[in-house]
């Protein structure tokens, strides 16, 4: 018996047989070990077991250095970090092997979109739409990425295909509010918003950056009472939310109820004691009340950070206000050189000239915001009114 079972060794020897059989085996214990190297690596990535998972996909790579599923499993490993740069390496390594492996072009899109580099994302997304062109996940990221790039008509018509798909799609609905914003078109990225509010649009509550982008349409329309109920609710279930805070303020500024808007404007201050805008908007609030020394003190806080025009402006209303004239006229006359397209600027420094009854310096100032080819219609209003009174 053992002699017959020898002389067989010896003939599969002898013949190579055994070798491949060996072989056989050895594949079989591999590909059974990267099988299994491969579930316990992607169900680490679902547990956010980041290391656990490298190092799975390191063992798999270390018996099959192109294998598939580990270079797309240490791509996705390492994006998970952040690492977005070296994570392009593993996919473009899979794609270099496995070309238009789906999961590596997913992959290495995500990586472009979250480097800023839009335009190679696109290019990836769309290489991925040739194998897959009805995957809604990916049109509305190749048309995020179009809007990124200001390319508004392949973004919007993206957008609508998702749509014509699946009409309540809320990533398309949300990018064509977005889309439309970013445009400056206002009315048409409400029309879609406040499609969000819709019941079964989103099985939960709609999210609260939907409730805040409303609203801030309404302010850019100067709609800014119905723009206080949006943001409203948006404080209501986030009382620290800056949009919310913001955006109340600066609604209720846009009414001249400079009491309401300083509780919002304070609020923020409260999170953000060094946000020189928020303080130049508090002084403003402040100064609309009358109390000219907590304007001061706001506008002070806020050139103490860092020079800002509208600081130093609202230090010279209060000495307008106050009746200080000469020293408005001086900080108005430095910050107009600075910014010497502001209208506003030339409006404030004339009026001071006029309140000394120097009507003529008044009309030179008008006159020097003319001569830069600049056109403000309240700056020819002025002028006309002047020069008929000198008239």
């Amino acid at each position: 018996m053992k002699e017959d079972v020898f002389n067989t060794i010896l003939d599969n020897t002898e013949t190579g047989s055994f070798n491949m059989q060996f072989d056989t085996d050895k594949e079989v214990h591999e590909l059974t070990e990267i099988s299994d190297l491969s579930k316990k690596g992607y169900q680490f990535l679902k547990e956010d077991k980041i290391l656990e998972a490298v190092d799975c996909f390191n063992k798999i790579l270390a018996i099959d250095e192109y294998n598939n599923y580990a270079l797309v499993g240490m791509g996705d490993a390492i994006r998970k970090r952040g690492a977005f740069r070296e994570a392009v390496v593993f996919y473009q390594r899979c794609l270099v092997h496995h070309p238009g492996n789906n999961y590596a072009l997913f992959g290495l899109a995500d990586c472009y979109k979250a480097l800023n580099q839009y335009h190679k994302a696109i290019e990836i997304w769309e290489q991925y739409l040739l194998h897959d062109g009805k995957n809604i996940t990916v049109l509305t990221r190749v048309a995020d990425a179009y809007r990124k790039v200001k390319d508004f008509r392949h973004s919007r018509e993206i957008y609508l295909k998702v749509l014509d798909m699946e009409a309540s799609n809320p990533y398309a609905i949300i990018g064509l509010g977005h889309l439309h914003y970013d445009f400056k078109e206002y009315r048409e990225a409400l029309f879609y918003w406040e499609k969000m509010l819709q019941p079964g649009i989103t099985p939960n509550k709609v999210d609260i950056r939907v409730l805040t982008s409303i609203g801030n349409c309404h302010r850019k329309l100067k709609t800014f009472e119905s723009g206080i109920p949006l943001f409203e609710q948006a404080l209501e279930r986030d009382p620290y939310n800056f949009y919310a805070l913001f955006g109340l303020a600066d609604c209720y500024r846009g009414l001249n109820q400079a009491a309401y808007s300083l509780e919002y404007w304070n609020r923020i201050l409260k999170q953000d004691p060094r946000n020189k805008v928020i303080l130049t908007r508090a002084g403003d609030a402040y100064r609309a009340l009358g109390d000219y020394d907590l304007a001061v003190e706001n506008y002070e806080r806020a050139l103490n950070i860092e020079f800002d025009t509208y600081a130093v402006l609202g230090l010279a209303l209060v000495d307008k206000a106050r009746g200080n004239y000469a020293t408005a006229i001086e900080s108005l006359r430095r910050i107009t050189q600075q910014d010497a397209k502001n209208y506003r600027l030339y409006l404030e420094l004339a009026d001071c000239l006029i309140k000394l009854g120097d009507k003529t310096q008044a009309i030179a100032v008008l006159e020097n915001f003319q001569h830069q080819g600049l056109r403000n219609t309240v700056i020819m209003e002025q002028l006309d009114m002047l020069r008929n009174e000198r008239l």
